[in-house]
Parts: C-alpha cells; sequence; structure tokens
C-alpha cells in the first residue's frame, strides 16, 4: 500500500521572497505567487500535495497588524483538518511579531506552521528563498517514529536553523541567518540533512481541538528606558489614552532608574489598572527583579517580570490576553506562566 502524500498549504503573505524589481524604479515590489513558483522548479520535484493561497494584494511585512494576523489565522482553522502541515511566506521584518501572534492565537495547534521568506527575492541567481522554501516544505511534511508531525507549533525556518517562533528575533539586516533565537535551543539544525532536536520540539499534555482566538487588542505599547529620561516624557507614555499594557524596556536583568519620580510615575501608572511587563533591553538573558534594588523598587511598584520572554512574544502576549477580555490582574497572572513555550519562568 503506497504512503499517502503528505498535503501541505502555502500562505503566501507578501515579503521579499515573493518581490520582483520594478523595471522603472528599481525598487522591489511584490509579485504574484505564481512567479515564485516558476522559480522555484525544485517545488515540483517534491513528492507533496502543495496547494497555495495568497494575500491580494501581497504586503510588505512593515504593514503587518493584527487584521493580517486574523486573516492568516482564519486560513489555518479553515484549511486545518485538510492538511498535514501549513508554510507560511512572510517579510522579514515583522517575522517575529507575526510568529509570536499566532502562537498565541492558534490554541492547541498540534500541527506544523512554519514561516519563512528570504533575505533576496527568489528570482535573483543568487538567493536564499529557494533553499528555505524547500526546507520549510520538508519541515512541514517531517514526521516522527510514530507518525506523527515532528513539528506542532509555530517555527520559523530561515537558512541554518529552525528556531520556535515566540522566542525568536531579527539579529541581522543583511545575514543570511538573520533570526535567532537567544534564549532557547533551535528546533532542529540544518546542513546536509535536517537534524531535529526532539526534547526542544513543544508538545501538548493532551492533543485537543484547534481553537482560534482572534481577538488581539492593540492598546499595548513598547516604553524604552535610556539615560536622560525625563518625568515629564515618562508621564506622558503613561498617560497615552487608551492603553491597558505596556512593555517596560529595561537595563541587564531588569533594572531602572531608582530615582521617586520614576518610582512614583510606575506606580501610579500600575494603580490605574495599566499593566507593565518588565522585559530587558539585552539580547541575551532575561529579568531578574529581585537581584538588585531598583528591580526590586519595580515590583514594589506593581511591575510583573517578563523573565527571558523576547519583545515580540511580550507585545503579542499582552495583546492576545487583554483581547480575551481579561481584567488585569488576571493579566498578570497569565505573564506569570508559559503558555505555549514562550518563556522560561525562574521561580
Amino acid at each position: 500500500m503506497a504512503l499517502q502524500r503528505p498535503k501541505i498549504l502555502i500562505i503566501y503573505t507578501g515579503g521579499t521572497i515573493g518581490m520582483i524589481e520594478n523595471p522603472v524604479t528599481h525598487a522591489l515590489q511584490p509579485f504574484d505567487f505564481s512567479h515564485l513558483i516558476e522559480n522555484v522548479p525544485k517545488v515540483q520535484l517534491l513528492d507533496y500535495d502543495i496547494h497555495n493561497i495568497q494575500f491580494n494584494p501581497p504586503i510588505d511585512s512593515s504593514n503587518m497588524s493584527p487584521q493580517h494576523w486574523s486573516d492568516m489565522a482564519h486560513a489555518i482553522e479553515d484549511n486545518y483538518d485538510a492538511y498535514d502541515g501549513f508554510v507560511v511566506l512572510h517579510g522579514t521584518d515583522t517575522m517575529a511579531f507575526t510568529a509570536s501572534a499566532l502562537s498565541f492565537m492558534l490554541e492547541n495547534l498540534s500541527k506544523p506552521l512554519i514561516i519563512t521568506g528570504s533575505q533576496l527575492p527568489i528570482g535573483e541567481v543568487r538567493t536564499d528563498g529557494e533553499e528555505n522554501l524547500i526546507t520549510a516544505l520538508q519541515v512541514a511534511a517531517a514526521t516522527d517514529a510514530s507518525g506523527n508531525a515532528m513539528v506542532q507549533e509555530v517555527a520559523i525556518l530561515f537558512e541554518n536553523y529552525l528556531w520556535r517562533g515566540n522566542r525568536s528575533t531579527k539579529m541581522s539586516a543583511d545575514n543570511f541567518n538573520a533570526f535567532r533565537s537567544n534564549n532557547y535551543p533551535e528546533l532542529a539544525k540544518i546542513g546536509l540533512g535536517i537534524f531535529f532536536h526532539e526534547e526542544a520540539l513543544y508538545r501538548l499534555p493532551s492533543k485537543r481541538p484547534l481553537k482560534v482566538r482572534y481577538e488581539m487588542d492593540p492598546h499595548v505599547m513598547f516604553v524604552n528606558l535610556y539615560p536622560g529620561i525625563t518625568p515629564e516624557i515618562l508621564s506622558h507614555q503613561l498617560h497615552t489614552p487608551g492603553i491597558k499594557g505596556i512593555v517596560l524596556k529595561t537595563y541587564g536583568a531588569g533594572n531602572s532608574p531608582s530615582e521617586p519620580w520614576f518610582t512614583r510615575l510606575i506606580s501610579d501608572a500600575n494603580e490605574r489598572g495599566i499593566v507593565i511587563l518588565n522585559v530587558t533591553q539585552c539580547v541575551n538573558g532575561g529579568v531578574k527583579q529581585s537581584l538588585y534594588e531598583t528591580g526590586n523598587c519595580l515590583s514594589q511598584a506593581g511591575v510583573v517580570s517578563g523573565h527571558d520572554i523576547t519583545s515580540e512574544a511580550a507585545i503579542t502576549k499582552l495583546m492576545y490576553l487583554f483581547g480575551l477580555g481579561l481584567p488585569p490582574e488576571t493579566v498578570k497572572k497569565y505573564l506569570q506562566s508559559a503558555i505555549c513555550g514562550e518563556v522560561t519562568i525562574q521561580q
């Protein structure tokens, strides 16, 4: 009896991987998905049943929004039972935000959702797009010894690595290995073969039906600390109309100024019901609010430790939790737990 061919759905949103050069302006612009397939004839050599849908028009990922995340989630939900895996083609600039958002929105996901793109258009003579697309399809089709999907989460595939989506950050604007997960190991290493690190792969405690959470509340923001920030500027940020949650990007292990005015403004915001999540500006390591006195001041002011969560996962997790309609204290509670492998909680 012949084995059934893997059935993979490609969702093309846009991005450099599917762009061509405008003959007049010489600027890169999105092109039709058929252009992409025409430039990767090797896709036809894969013994897969591959279908595609595409955004119309394709978008530059700098224009990515929660509505686009909702469109992707709808595409996954509508086709979930019909396909073994999914590949999303996406621009690199906001890829880590999208991967994080989808990891929260697609509750109980147990199939591969592999997000990839490229630094150079796929029609170029020298491009990373062809390899990334083919490898993403192979990862989406991969199974373990029991015949189950090897990857059962949202992941980013780029050049030599497969990363957990909600642990990833774009680290380079011009390197083919553009993404990295600084606080969590790679899910797979890509070389002559695809070598999965099975102990790092996410697994649900039990298989449950997919449940999609479409509401992402955009009333959140980043506040970056820097030497010289004034009470007036911080107060203005903390009083942004309609704001519900703030990712406070602090120094080192989660430190901030210890002047009374700073602590007072943060504490006042907390008392107004604004949830403040402490995330380090460093690319490695995480927040340890009890390590220094300045971090302790934030704890006493009601700030929640983000531990080793990425900025991208932090902001989208706040969107997701407020999108569920949860009150501030409940949001704080969920920020102190891992929903889908996005953070390591150090007690």
